[in-house]
């Protein structure tokens, strides 16, 4: 049995992983999806002094409190972020590390970082990047094209804005998360702006890296649940 602990997205929170949840549990795996302060059932808790630094945190307390060992650690676009601090807070509670679509920042980088515009790009060209925050808030990017109607209102009614400085705030890493095992599975349905070919491509050309690839959009949680959790299943056996 594998244990899978996920750090979701940006303007999400555990709900998303409805669909995946059951499919790994029916295949013998324990799947915990804490959600982000500030977020989902803990929107209540927002402020302008969340960041990056107390998402880490709540995936970090998951990990102790629930006494979690050999993990499989899974991010998910902005979870990306999250999941690279956890681990590299704690690896030794860490087996590997799953990235999904998925940010990789290096040390000192923020999320903003990542999704700058480069100096030659057109003014109007997309950055794949969070949406101008308004006041202490960021609103939420529209949900993946490919879902179902119901899919979409569904997620509308729970998405929410997240504080800006979850998105600013640059990460401080020790080294240890490099020491782990880490796989990466990039989304072949490419969004206009697309950020994550750059790490999917880094995955490819690092030591260290197991690269996947799965036909969907960027949530395929959402948008192809059977099919991440093959590539899920065949990870947790490696």
């Amino acid at each position: 049995m594998a244990t899978f602990v996920v750090a979701h997205g940006a303007w999400s929170s555990g709900f998303a992983w409805k669909k995946v949840r059951p499919l790994l549990r029916a295949a013998g795996h324990e799947v915990f999806t804490p959600s982000y302060t500030g977020l989902g059932e803990r929107s209540h808790l927002a402020t302008p002094e969340v960041n990056l630094s107390t998402h880490i945190q709540d995936v970090v307390n998951t990990l102790f409190y629930e006494d979690l060992h050999d993990v499989i650690l899974l991010g998910h676009s902005y979870g990306g972020m999250v999941a690279t601090g956890v681990a590299d807070r704690a690896s030794e509670r860490i087996r590997k590390v799953v990235y999904l679509d998925a940010f990789v920042p290096r040390d000192g980088q923020s999320l903003s970082d990542l999704t700058q515009r480069p100096a030659d790009a057109p003014p109007d060209a997309p950055t794949g990047g969070p949406p101008e925050p308004e006041g202490w808030l960021v609103p939420p990017m529209p949900t993946s094209a490919d879902a179902s109607d119901a899919d979409k209102a569904w997620l509308a009614d729970r998405r929410g804005p997240q504080p800006r400085k979850t998105f600013e705030e640059p990460i401080s890493l020790t080294g240890a998360v490099e020491k782990l095992p880490r796989v990466y599975i990039y989304c072949l349905q490419i969004r206009p702006g697309d950020v994550f070919g750059q790490f999917a491509a880094r995955a490819r050309g690092e030591p260290g890296w197991q690269y996947e690839e799965i036909d969907a959009t960027h949530s395929p949680n959402v948008t192809a649940p059977e099919k991440l959790v093959e590539i899920l299943l065949r990870i947790a056996k490696d």
